[in-house]
């Protein structure tokens, strides 16, 4: 039995597509950490944008049986990819939104769903290794932070968790998928066929990302230029469109970094070689890796302005042997296997259980 408890929606609505349940915005996220996005030395950096009054994080978004889930839980959770947003959509807008609205409730329905499979795994008293905790954190900071525990760690104080509550956090997380396993351990057992093909499929996601590298093109226009003393930040966005719209039917891109680009890059057609991932931040490496390379991508914004960038090429870090992710394929294979019957199995949990959500 599930309830909504929803009263303010549009206004919900209209402070998460900006700020997400989270102490910060992107942009003062980026500041806080002292994180430049892409690697621009800049003389005097313009100002970022006055910012809108934060959520609060330390509220109840749900409650599964009388147990709380917080805010400040799913805020973490929805942080890097409202993150990623943010830089992806700089006005915003109704496709923003939406995608963080989708975000949000798969992540508070996850959340739900875990908390059922807790209370069966009380009852049984099962444990979760130590040392395997510890290795999904590490793995959690290479991803989020690149690695930078210092930086993970100012990443919880400003969802006002402790790196003990998220440690209990990755324990549930971990908690489940091991219920999940031994629910249905009388599934059929991964073939070696079908191992080889999901680590084939996977194995770049399993790579160390710290170890990735790149060399691309990059125009950066700053919110306030001095160049254009009069040209609003709002004008540097539509400037910045204007370019993209050009690049992507067909102007030199080099020709338009040497005129438009306000970085030390600019004479040189805005060509940075071999730049690591870590020296970009987490949300714009990930949106320069993923597309294929020779995509035109941008305009990204941070707090001083706006980067629109061409990746000519990639280099990913170390990607692990199948020996040694050969257990964590061959659990991802066998969830594939039972995904229809643990469906089954949280609708029953679900209807039995009295789960009350609170926007």
């Amino acid at each position: 039995m599930i309830f909504l408890a929803c009263p303010m929606f549009p206004t919900f609505m209209k402070h998460l597509a900006i700020c997400s349940f989270f102490a910060f915005s992107f942009a003062s996220a980026l500041e806080t950490a002292g994180v430049d996005p892409l690697p621009t030395p800049t003389p005097k950096p313009a100002p970022a944008p006055a910012q809108p009054k934060a959520l609060e994080i330390n509220g109840i978004a749900a409650t599964v049986n009388g147990f709380v889930i917080t805010k400040k839980e799913i805020a973490f959770a929805l942080s890097p990819i409202v993150a990623e947003l943010s830089a992806q959509f700089p006005r915003r807008g109704p496709e923003f939104e939406k995608r963080v609205k989708e975000s949000y409730d798969k992540i508070v329905d996850d959340f739900i769903d875990r908390e059922l499979v807790m209370s069966e795994f009380k009852t049984q008293g099962g444990k979760i290794r130590p040392a395997s905790i510890n290795e999904e954190i590490q793995r959690q900071v290479r991803e989020r932070s690149n690695g930078d525990l210092g930086k993970f760690r100012q990443e919880l104080a400003r969802s006002a968790m402790t790196m003990e509550t998220y440690r209990r956090m990755i324990e549930r997380q971990m908690i489940v998928q091991g219920m999940r396993a031994s629910k249905f351990s009388d599934a059929a057992p991964p073939l070696p066929f079908e191992v080889q093909k999901e680590y084939d499929e996977m194995k770049l996601k399993l790579r160390d990302t710290t170890g990735d590298r790149m060399t691309f093109l990059k125009i950066y226009i700053p919110a306030v230029d001095a160049k254009s003393p009069n040209a609003t930040p709002d004008d540097q966005l539509a400037l910045a469109e204007s370019i993209v719209k050009k690049l992507k039917e067909g102007a030199d891109f080099k020709e338009l970094a040497k005129q438009h680009s306000r970085d030390a890059f600019a004479d040189q057609g805005g060509l940075q070689e071999d730049v690591a991932r870590t020296d970009l931040s987490p949300e714009f490496a990930a949106l320069m890796m993923d597309p294929p390379e020779g995509t035109i991508i941008g305009p990204l914004m941070d707090p001083r302005g706006l980067t629109i960038v061409k990746v000519l090429k990639k280099t990913y870090g170390p990607i692990p042997p199948l020996a040694e992710v050969r257990e964590q394929i061959e659990q991802r294979v066998a969830r594939q296997k039972s995904a229809e019957r643990y469906e089954r199995w949280i609708k029953t949990l679900r209807a039995k259980a009295m789960i009350q959500k609170k926007l």
